[in-house]
């Protein structure tokens, strides 16, 4: 398995395809060398024998014109031809044959073949040659598998001009076929030490070649790691150097970007963590990617990643389907968490689009609204409350002035009685009227406070004297304590006259006959002036302490409104004690009495609150 992904890298492949090719190229000149070689070793083999032959035609048909013209000459013409195919034309390896126009041999060169002289040579060569043709040659194969060549060539008279003979030649080829032999391994070795030397001189080309590549794929790898440290070093000027030198300027550059990325990346998570608005992100089907902090506040859930939006919201699936089609939508949600006031989100949905494949989820915003929808709540209220509170007294004067004038005026006791209630429902108007102004004033900021130094026991005696008669007709007791050394402030006097007189007058009508008031003053371990007003009046229920300060709110409604309060009395003394930059407290527990605490910084004379 090692050894196939060797031969799969590319050091391996430029070497084997070197040496294919310098193969394939010996192998052709190969080929044609020792093809070449072998034909011209060949021609030339088979000219000398033709010239031998030719030669030995010449000599030979001398010979044989002779024996034929001197028939008593034979045996001495016979013997002429032995001794010139013997010594003449003697040559090792090659059979010389002499045949007369029949075809049989007259003489032969080897001795061993004497036998074969008076016998017929039946050869088709022989049989072309005493036809008188003249190239006639053969390669064959002895028995003894020896490559062998033939020539035959025709003895002719020239005086005559016809064929007395021929000439029968055999040579071996097997030097021939040997020297060829001998040149194909002097070949083969050339060739093997050549592809040696090229596989050797390929290795250290195709490193030249491997090494800046293996270089480039650590660096590859060690930034796909996020190591973008490292360099690619830049061997020469060439493609692969110019190569390296753009990979080392593509990582640069990428770790610039990903720096400014990651850098992007920290400002939107920053900026996501510290909205004031809740953001859900969702993915193509509706499930949470991402949520900052603020939506896990408001919607009281850690584990929002891979929920629903819908299941999230609690709300319908349709308009999260919307905004994945592409569709934009607002919508009010409620919660109601436990123990706690109702929540009012203000939801908008976006598609989230990417340019090649449209929209890929979508962003949910979430703004909390219970605030303003409060403060629209509550302008609502404020409308219809003084709406309500001027017209009872309006309705009331209307109709006792319509008496009036349809003949009451006629009657003193029931008309000085009309006008007396008249006068009363007027002076509750103005009262209203003259509260709304005083909060409109500290709403608009522009009630000025006018300090001065207040004895704070002379402060509570004055408080207790302005309700004396009331106190002594319904037989309260009334108790005033303040702290030893506790002397002077800096203060609003009229200011916080209005608030002890509005919370002296409260615990008056809602404490029974007989009933007990504490106004105590002291200063609080953190250095401040703590005023309270305690009671043993009916109290107030506990769903309602949250609310006794909002402006015309009522406990008792009806009750209130027939003592003459306009229900705006807290909320007066509330905006007071603010302005001094104070607190107002209470606490109560139905039919066991309530204590009201204002809360003053201690300002130094002739300055502001510190």
């Amino acid at each position: 398995m090692k050894l196939l992904r060797s031969f799969r890298t590319i050091q391996a492949k430029l070497i084997i395809m070197v040496l294919l090719l310098i193969l394939i190229a010996l192998q052709l000149i190969g080929v044609y060398f020792v093809s070449t070689m072998k034909n011209s070793l060949i021609e030339s083999f088979t000219d000398n024998l033709n010239k031998q032959a030719q030669m030995l035609t010449v000599l030979a048909g001398s010979a044989i014109t002779n024996q034929e013209d001197a028939g008593s000459a034979e045996e001495r013409g016979q013997s002429e031809l032995v001794q010139l195919v013997g010594n003449l034309f003697n040559i090792s390896g090659v059979e010389t044959q002499v045949l007369d126009a029949s075809g049989r041999v007259l003489a032969t060169s080897l001795e061993e073949h004497q036998s074969y002289v008076g016998r017929k040579n039946t050869s088709l060569l022989v049989s072309r040659a005493l036809q008188g043709i003249n190239d006639n040659t053969e390669e064959i194969i002895d028995t003894d598998n020896i490559r062998k060549k033939i020539v035959v060539k025709p003895v002719m008279n020239e005086s005559k001009d016809k064929v007395v003979g021929a000439v029968y030649i055999v040579a071996s080829m097997k030097d021939l076929y040997q020297t060829v032999e001998r040149v194909n391994q002097i070949f083969v070795t050339g060739m093997l030490l050549a592809l040696g030397l090229t596989a050797l001189l390929g290795i250290l080309i195709a490193g030249t070649i491997t090494q800046p590549i293996k270089a480039l794929t650590r660096q590859a790898t060690a930034v796909a790691e996020g190591r973008f440290e490292e360099r690619v070093p830049v061997l020469g000027k060439d493609e692969i150097g110019q190569l390296s030198l753009a990979f080392n300027e593509m990582t640069d550059r990428l770790s610039e970007a990903l720096s400014i990325n990651e850098e992007e990346k920290e400002k939107l998570s920053s900026i996501l963590s510290n909205m004031s608005d809740g953001v859900l992100a969702t993915d193509e089907i509706g499930r949470v990617i991402v949520a900052n902090r603020r939506a896990r506040t408001m919607l009281s859930l850690e584990d929002l990643e891979g929920r629903t939006a819908s299941e999230c919201l609690v709300i319908d699936k349709e308009p999260i389907s919307e905004a994945l089609e592409g569709k934009e939508s607002i919508l009010l949600i409620r919660r109601q968490p436990e123990d706690e006031e109702s929540l009012v989100f203000r939801v908008t949905l976006t598609p989230i689009r990417r340019r090649d494949k449209g929209v890929v989820g979508s962003i949910a915003v979430l703004h909390d609204v219970t605030e303003s929808e409060k403060l629209e709540q509550t302008r609502r209220e404020f409308v219809a409350n003084v709406s309500h509170e001027l017209r009872t007294p309006l309705t009331t004067i209307k109709s006792y002035a319509e008496a009036l004038d349809d003949g009451a005026m006629e009657e003193p006791p029931l008309a000085e009685r009309f006008v007396g209630v008249i006068r009363s429902e007027t002076e509750r108007m103005i009262r209203l009227v003259t509260d709304l102004l005083h909060l409109s004033r500290f709403d608009s900021r522009q009630a000025q406070l006018r300090r001065q130094t207040t004895d704070l026991a002379e402060m509570t005696e004055d408080v207790v004297d302005r309700f004396s008669l009331q106190l002594r007709q319904k037989a309260i007791t009334v108790r005033v304590q303040v702290e030893p050394g506790l002397q002077k402030a800096w203060i609003d006097r009229d200011g916080i006259d209005q608030v002890l007189d509005n919370l002296m007058s409260n615990a008056i009508k809602y404490t029974l006959d007989g009933g007990s008031i504490v106004l105590s003053a002291k200063l609080t371990g953190a250095g401040q002036l703590s005023i309270s007003v305690k009671d043993t009046g009916i109290g107030i229920p506990k769903k309602d302490i949250a609310h006794i300060f909002d402006r015309f709110y009522r406990v008792d409604k009806a009750r209130s409104r027939s003592m003459g309060g306009t229900g705006l009395g807290l909320s007066i003394a509330r905006e007071i004690v603010r302005a001094h930059g104070g607190t107002i407290g209470i606490e109560s527990e139905p039919n066991a009495g309530t204590t009201v605490t204002v809360t003053l910084p201690m300002a130094q004379e002739g300055g502001e609150q510190p």
